[in-house]
């Protein structure tokens, strides 16, 4: 799963890593301990254009009755069939940028968090969906959840899943709400190198999310967890 990540690019870098049309949000506080229900930065299409926005990290369905029961991933292997994100899926693709993201590997004593992200120091574009429905007033609320697939590389190591990093050359195709068929759908989602993520442990601060702050992903040494 992905559970914690981090996001502390500036919305004008966002605009034009992603080469948006559009920007519909206000900038977000810069965050190294994303938790769920927290807003992320959304790249999504509209209309032909792709636009920068901001939405809830935990994907709520316009039918799910209960307003606390968000998911934060979707697995690959059945976020095309599941009833809360099938039809996400089909028309509610979208892109999360992300430094990189938190994994836990099981320890003799709790457990050993680590950290990952690419070796260029790039972005990563995690594979999303979204959903919306009304709010209280008379807007609308828009939140999403990120597609998790088998581990792979360095992180295959730590922990059995992983969120899928969708590759530059795949972001017009994952992003085309008129692809709608889920075989080609899915064939879109194309990953980045798996041998291009690097990782190293950290401190457990990052356990907490009252924890946040530039040395959360820094490395640590494991006798200096605590």
């Amino acid at each position: 799963m992905c559970g914690r990540f981090s996001i502390t690019g500036d919305l004008d870098f966002y605009a034009e890593y992603f080469g948006v049309d559009d920007v519909v949000t206000e900038p977000l506080v810069k965050s190294w301990n994303v938790a769920p229900t927290d807003r992320v930065y959304v790249v999504a299409e509209r209309e032909g254009r792709r636009q920068l926005g901001s939405m809830a990290w935990g994907l709520l369905p316009s039918w799910a009755k209960d307003a606390t029961s968000g998911q934060i991933n979707a697995r690959v292997e059945t976020v095309a069939t599941t009833p809360m994100f099938r039809d996400s899926f089909s028309r509610k693709r979208c892109l999360i940028p992300a430094d990189g993201f938190y994994e836990w590997e099981p320890a003799a004593e709790g457990r050993t968090p680590h950290w990952a992200q690419r070796d260029d120091g790039h972005p990563m574009a995690f594979a999303g969906i979204w959903a919306s429905r009304p709010d209280e007033g008379e807007g609308w609320s828009r939140t999403c959840a990120i597609v998790t697939t088998a581990a792979k590389g360095v992180v295959s190591r730590i922990h059995d899943r992983m969120p899928v990093a969708v590759a530059p050359a795949a972001w017009d195709a994952w992003l085309d709400r008129d692809l709608t068929d889920p075989e080609a759908a899915l064939g879109s989602m194309q990953g980045i190198d798996p041998e291009s993520i690097i990782e190293h442990v950290v401190s457990r601060a990052v356990n907490s999310v009252r924890n946040n702050g530039p040395g959360l992903n820094q490395p640590a040494e494991r006798e200096t967890l605590f």
